[in-house]
């Protein structure tokens, strides 16, 4: 009887025992994201890399990686799936690069979200939720929380460009993505594929007249010495999201994944503040050095009114029948 005592007594000791270190257990996340020291993505970032090891007195730790150091946004998405990176931080607009994330190229089309309020919201609605669901599912990425403005794309070039009617015959270096292709196209662009290394010396010898990017990058890439006009279409716009791999989340405890989950949204909320200081600073920065042209004058609903319709072939393919509508409605 004394054994079987000390048998059970010992059971129960290394089981406690088992619990409580597994509980105590420190983790290390590995993030990771593409852009610069400077960039409010990645301030964001050791945001909520402090705010994580601070809710769990320092028993996990985030090590943010920046500037693709880790690699470029599909680079990281396959570490993800593979758990050999825990987490990345990136674009809403990125998910729909890889296979399974196809619905999410929604998230790009041109004048669909009014602002990043319209935006978010659109994508943390409850019709949205299956698309995300399924998007998981087909990836092998776990969507944490999207959080985070970014510079929307707007439009520089060497003429200026008002009406759907100035783009006829525009030679502009455009993203390599289908949807911004369809949209130069349609209004009469010849869309060109350039490295973004090689854009500044392609604008400056005419190889091309102009080319789609934030204000941000028009001012930190000096874009102004070589295009006249920028124009601020606001076309294309999209979220700053935080992606984890799925198992390591599933085996966090909950009170370990709601740590997670509000650092993230104290984090994307840090981003979107920054990111509307740093459009302030741009926008000053291009005062004398550009011709800025703004609605009215940029006629805008024309612009949409001429893209009206390019992606309703999509509609119940890529996405599901009616969400485009859904979020309009928003």
């Amino acid at each position: 009887m004394k054994k079987l005592l000390f048998v059970l007594l010992a059971i129960v000791f290394c089981v406690h025992f088992g619990v409580t270190t597994g509980y105590a257990e420190k983790i290390t996340i590995k993030l990771g994201h593409i852009r610069n020291l400077s960039h409010p993505t990645h301030q964001g970032a050791l945001k909520f890399a402090a705010l994580v090891e601070q809710g769990t007195s320092g028993r996990i730790k985030v090590n943010v990686f920046p500037n693709s150091q880790l690699g470029g946004i599909q680079e990281m998405f396959t570490q993800v799936q593979t758990g050999d990176l825990k987490m990345v931080y990136g674009g809403i607009n990125t998910f729909g690069f890889i296979d399974g994330g196809d619905a999410f190229e929604i998230t790009a089309i041109p004048f669909l979200y009014r602002d990043y309020d319209h935006m978010r919201s659109s994508l943390l609605a409850d019709f949205f939720k299956p698309v995300i669901a399924d998007a998981e599912k087909k990836t092998g990425i776990k969507i944490l929380n999207i959080a985070g403005d970014t510079t929307p794309r707007g439009l520089t070039a060497s003429r200026s460009i008002r009406t759907p009617a100035d783009f006829k015959g525009l030679k502009i270096r455009t993203a390599a993505s289908e949807v911004v292709l369809r949209s130069m196209k349609k209004l009469g662009a010849l869309p060109q594929q350039i490295a973004f290394a090689e854009l500044y010396m392609a604008l400056k010898t005419g190889v091309v007249d102009a080319q789609e990017n934030g204000v941000m990058v028009v001012a930190t890439k000096s874009l102004y010495e070589v295009q006249k006009f920028y124009m601020k279409t606001d076309y294309i716009r999209d979220v700053e999201t935080f992606y984890i791999n799925p198992g390591f989340w599933k085996n966090l405890s909950k009170e370990d994944q709601k740590v997670l989950m509000d650092a993230s949204e104290q984090a994307g909320a840090l981003v979107t503040e920054l990111t509307q200081k740093k459009l302030q600073e741009a926008y000053a920065q291009l005062k004398g050095k550009m011709t800025v042209i703004t609605p009215p004058e940029l006629k805008l609903d024309e612009v949409r009114k001429e893209l009206e319709g390019l992606f309703n072939d999509w509609e119940g393919v890529k996405w599901p029948k009616g969400l485009l509508e859904k979020i309009s409605a928003m």
